[in-house]
């Protein structure tokens, strides 16, 4: 987190006789202090800990990198590290909410210095050479604890608690929660709490929203209910009314990990915008399934693009490599997600946006296993073309259902386990968020401190909401549900043993973690009110919109549209996005942007205006700026005014200020918005 908590404080006070301690590595129970000493510590933290939460080592110290420098306690829990400064209170109603916190998930690289030269790499299974003068703790959210230790027969506790840090997190696995982190909460554990936004785990969650976006063609099928089609699939989607769910079992199977294609956002406008696996071209459907699978793609329209969503865009490999230059370059002894890369997947969302709303027509967003790419082209597409997206209620329903529901594969994409499959896809997806914020201001109602206590809230593990990788797996870890039928299992779909964290908490419990001040600087001060929409339900705009073509089916590549023949790979001629795409000619990229042809070309589709509501970033060149508030919290040296203090550090700066003041609209100050805006309302609008 970036605020520091308010509230109850762990009274914690540096003592002139400290009791004899042994030197040397010892395991995490051996690492702990004496007991009289312990005890009292125990008891005093005690009002800030979690249930379940037990202090393994403690040191004092001196927190540096800041200014002023601060005088504390470095303790080391088996949930997490924090640093305690003197006379600093925590909030007994959010005990998670502090700068100082890092949960042991959290904590990517862990050095200890002695001297000027002598540094230690401490990695799990580590054992320490010297005794530390100061060890500096990098988190994998960007932030960076450096604390000193103080001299003066205190040098055992240094050694204890650094070491205690390092087989805490050798010992603690990737799933470990912060157990019982609601009961701090009065009534969070009632089994009659309402979610702050739908959490899209029942049939009646689905209806409503299918309802709220005026999807009247579509229905929801309860074809997976016992996940016996997809594990990786939520239990309910929508699909179009006419088809049947025993045709809807057929279909799916024909389509990797059995996601065939189901609706993601239906425009007002009439456009459908679909998403689905790759087709697993080794299965023989008969022609009743091709014509189910035929009906499903098409959505009822006779318009149909498929979007081979990995063609242009970064692999999970190349997303992970940018990540780790992005950490090289801001985290200072670390080794951007590239701004090619934030560029490219604003363009080709701008893209999907205007094949979305230039054509009434049926988009197919087609990517092998459906939970990554997909999800991040999806969301970002509804972000360009629909309003209701961009409140606060809106963006939180839009990664619940795009993200969360549809199994984007969270805990190996992020939790840092190693594997070949670990790539921050989400956290692009924040990053293109952000870019978006900063080039079209006042049209969020929510502000870049909303993004990041989202992009935070990936490394506190006090919910499910980012701890498993498929909706079957939060179920099954949360009692949700106690048996099923399952015909099919993702490689990583096993969850864990054991249940100890409350499944009806969701990441947007904020009350849980910051204060009614901090959720107040969740609102965007700059957002145009005239832009938030009178109701959820969207407005017909069918007057912009125009029929596609008759009996067409094209292929978006490379900026440009390719007709095809088929739109099925079992018919006589296959669909390209059958083929492995690296053994097909590609046209050349299109110098124009899609907007130019949708709009002006071919010239036999004739011109209509730009749809209302619709935002087109730039993607090149400064367009493209660097999250610093972000990335470098670990580096407070460049963050004063957030550029280097100097005359040209200075003068952009102010340059910047002054072009976000022209692109608000409205003179609103925070203190405005604040009289008018209650945070619990702010987080939880009814529509």
């Amino acid at each position: 987190m970036w605020w520091g908590g308010r509230g109850q404080s762990f009274n914690i006070a540096p003592q002139k006789e400290e009791p004899e301690m042994r030197l040397g590595p010892k395991s995490v129970q051996g690492s702990r202090m004496p007991e009289p000493r312990s005890r009292q510590l125990g008891s005093c933290l005690a009002s800030g800990c979690l249930p379940g939460e037990q202090i393994l080592a403690w040191a004092p110290g001196l927190r540096k990198g800041l200014e002023p420098e601060l005088s504390g306690t470095l303790i080391c829990t088996n949930f997490r590290v924090t640093f305690q400064p003197y006379g600093w209170q925590r909030s007994q109603d959010t005990p998670l909410s502090s700068e100082y916190d890092f949960a042991l998930i959290n904590i990517g690289r862990l050095e200890a210095v002695s001297g000027l030269s002598r540094v230690q790499l401490l990695r799990p299974g580590s054992q320490l050479k010297f005794i530390p003068e100061e060890i500096l703790i990098h988190g994998q959210d960007f932030r960076l604890l450096r604390v000193g230790f103080e001299a003066g027969g205190l040098e055992p506790q240094a050694f204890q608690v650094t070491m205690a840090i390092v087989q805490a997190r050798a010992q603690s696995s990737h799933t470990q929660q912060c157990a019982g982190a609601a009961l701090s909460k009065a009534g969070q554990g009632s089994g009659s709490r309402k979610p702050p936004i739908p959490l899209l785990e029942t049939f009646e969650d689905w209806e409503i929203e299918r309802k709220n976006q005026g999807a009247k063609g579509w229905r929801v099928s309860t074809v997976n209910e016992r996940f016996d089609v997809a594990t990786s699939l939520p239990r309910y989607f929508w699909v179009p009314s006419r088809i049947l769910d025993s045709e809807v079992r057929r279909a799916f199977g024909h389509f990797h990990q059995g996601r065939g294609p189901r609706l993601s956002w239906h425009h007002p406008g009439g456009s459908d915008l679909l998403r689905c696996g790759g087709f697993y071209t080794a299965s023989d459907p008969n022609k009743e399934d091709i014509r189910a699978v035929e009906f499903m793609l098409q959505a009822g329209h006779s318009d149909v693009v498929l979007v081979d969503t990995m063609d242009e865009l970064p692999s999970l490999a190349d997303i992970q490599l940018a990540h780790m230059k992005l950490r090289a370059l801001c985290l200072p002894g670390e080794n951007n997600f590239s701004l090619f890369t934030l560029g490219s997947c604003l363009r080709k969302a701008s893209d999907i946006s205007v094949l979305v709303t230039s054509r009434v027509r049926s988009v197919v967003l087609q990517e092998r296993s459906d939970r990554d790419l997909n999800g991040l082209l999806s969301s970002l597409v509804q972000l360009l073309s629909a309003p209701e997206a961009r409140t606060l209620f809106g963006f939180q329903s839009l990664v619940q259902r795009e993200w969360v529901a549809a199994g984007h594969p969270f805990l190996t994409r992020l939790r840092g386990t190693g594997a070949t499959e670990e790539a921050p896809v989400f956290l692009l997806f924040l990053d293109c968020v952000w870019q978006l914020l900063q080039q079209f201001p006042a049209e969020f109602e929510f502000s870049e401190f909303f993004l990041l206590a989202l992009h935070d809230s990936v490394r506190v593990p006090d919910t499910l909401t980012f701890l498993r990788n498929t909706p079957w797996e939060r179920g099954k870890q949360s009692g949700q549900f106690n048996s099923f039928t399952q015909v099919y299992t993702p490689e990583y779909s096993q969850p864990p043993n054991g249940n100890s964290v409350n499944g009806q908490l969701s990441v947007w419990d904020w009350n849980l973690r910051y204060s009614n001040e901090q959720i107040l600087q969740f609102h965007n001060p700059g957002y145009d009110l005239e832009h938030c929409p009178d109701s959820w339900f969207p407005r017909q705009q069918s007057n912009f919109m125009v029929p596609g073509l008759p009996s067409s089916v094209w292929l978006f590549s490379r900026g440009a549209l390719t007709p095809l023949n088929q739109l099925c790979p079992w018919r006589d001629t296959p669909s390209l996005l059958a083929v492995s795409s690296r053994w097909l000619p590609r046209p050349a990229i299109s110098s124009e942007s899609l907007a130019d042809q949708e709009w002006g070309l071919p010239s036999h589709w004739g011109a209509c205006p730009l749809p209302p509501g619709l935002l087109l970033p730039g993607c090149l060149g400064p367009q493209i700026r660097l999250w610093r508030r972000c990335y470098l919290r670990g580096r407070p040296e460049v963050q004063l005014g957030l550029l280097a203090p100097t005359i040209s550090g200075l003068q952009s700066e102010l340059s910047r200020l002054q072009e976000l003041l022209r692109k608000w609209t409205p003179r609103i100050s925070p203190e405005d918005h604040s009289k008018k805006r209650d945070p619990n309302t702010i987080l939880s609008q009814s529509h």
